[in-house]
């Protein structure tokens, strides 16, 4: 539980703390963690505005959490909430007022507002406390709302949140703020790249991309923790490869209508032009300025590699394209990496992006039942896919499904 103090000076160098963090989804995780340790809060949520509606976006729940296994996640549905004065959270986004409630059981019928005991119901938690704050942009618009639950005393019991809760909160809001703004620029900018390449490929959709990046993070995480890689270093990958994984086929841009667009299968040499978008996608990245463009360059590169060395391009040079020297077969071609000689992150967007195509429609086929698509999966393991992966990735499938739900393809 963080002094008065402590909490002061914390708020001094949060803004460049939440600066290290570039990818949205990330950002939310942080700032949500971040607000309840300031008040030492049990759970929260963050909802994000989306024109006359917010989107229950991200949420946490020590209470919850604790009766999980060890490495399982709290899966939540995502829902909408009109921005109204019918809901707290509904309300504060109206008002744009701080809502402070010591007991949402005990709110006066005479509010407008009203809590939903349906989630307590069902997953028998108490929810009492609950302190509501707009998040605010320099324009003083509301772009979201951050919500945190049941304040906790040293000995964790419950209490209201309190008027000095309140005014530290405020001024956390104000920087938090800040901080979603530019990562909402920063995935606005991804997504328009991505929305280029759809524009040649249909399959490239922002749904689509969101979705890869999605489960390439969840499965990073669990291979870290493996590992014992520390909280901060594993925070520093995941925000990276999550907007890299977004990027994995933006090459496919430079790559001519007449190939990309073929409705037929390719023949050979269309096939070997197609596989230079890997090539292509690198070189987007190749003056690299920072651990992101290195990130981008090895997804681009690498996410078309195989585990037994039948992938490609194989071992070229990223800016040329040519075989490397000392690694070319016979016909003078790249062989290919394998195994460890493929990048993590590599090996790691290989699998989500072939999850996400056999799981999803495509202009040439239906979506597949998914049984049959973990049987490719399971199949694949030691020849397309890093066999710990694939092991990883099973032991992941529900919070996966949750990202697939989550991302879903417009109708």
């Amino acid at each position: 539980m963080l002094s008065e103090k402590e909490k002061l000076d914390a708020l001094a160098i949060l803004g460049i703390d939440l600066s290290r963090v570039q990818d949205l989804d990330i950002m939310m995780e942080r700032i949500l963690t971040e607000a309840r340790r300031f008040a030492n809060a049990d759970a929260g949520s963050i909802y994000i505005r989306e024109n006359d509606f917010l989107r229950f976006t991200y949420t946490q729940n020590d209470t919850l959490q604790q009766r999980l296994a060890d490495g399982e996640k709290l899966i939540y549905s995502t829902f909408e909430l009109p921005i109204d004065e019918k809901s707290i959270a509904g309300y504060v986004a109206a008002t744009g007022k701080l809502l402070n409630l010591p007991d949402v059981y005990a709110i006066d019928p005479a509010c407008p507002y009203h809590f939903s005991k349906e989630f307590d119901k069902k997953t028998h938690y108490g929810t009492r406390s609950v302190l509501t704050i707009p998040l605010k942009n320099h324009n003083e618009n509301i772009i979201g709302i951050l919500q945190i639950i049941n304040a906790q005393d040293e000995a964790q019991n419950v209490i209201a949140f309190s008027a000095n809760d309140e005014k530290m909160m405020l001024h956390f809001a104000s920087i938090a703020a800040v901080a979603l703004e530019r990562a909402q620029m920063i995935r606005a900018i991804l997504l328009r790249m991505i929305r280029m390449a759809e524009m040649r490929d249909p399959k490239e959709t922002g749904a689509h991309v969101n979705r890869v990046g999605g489960y390439a993070v969840e499965i990073y995480e669990k291979w870290a923790k493996r590992r014992n890689i520390s909280q901060q270093e594993a925070d520093k990958h995941r925000d990276m490869l999550r907007m890299a994984a977004m990027l994995h086929d933006v090459g496919k841009i430079a790559i001519s209508d007449l190939i990309l667009k073929k409705p037929g299968r390719f023949d050979e040499e269309e096939y070997e032009i197609m596989k230079q978008h890997t090539v292509l996608g690198a070189k987007l990245f190749s003056d690299r300025q920072s651990d992101f463009d290195e990130a981008a360059a090895q997804v681009a590169l690498n996410h078309h590699e195989r585990w037994d060395g039948n992938g490609y391009p194989g071992h070229v040079d990223a800016q040329s394209g040519k075989t490397l020297k000392g690694f070319e077969k016979p016909d003078g071609r790249p062989k290919g990496k394998k195994k460890e000689e493929i990048p993590l992150y590599g090996r790691i967007v290989a699998l989500a992006d072939v999850y996400d195509a056999l799981s999803s429609v495509r202009v040439y086929k239906a979506a597949w039942d998914e049984s049959k698509v973990l049987g490719v999966i399971e199949s694949e393991s030691g020849r397309h896919f890093d066999p710990e992966l694939v092991e990883i990735f099973f032991t992941s499938l529900d919070i996966l499904r949750a990202v697939q739900c989550r991302y879903r393809d417009a109708d």
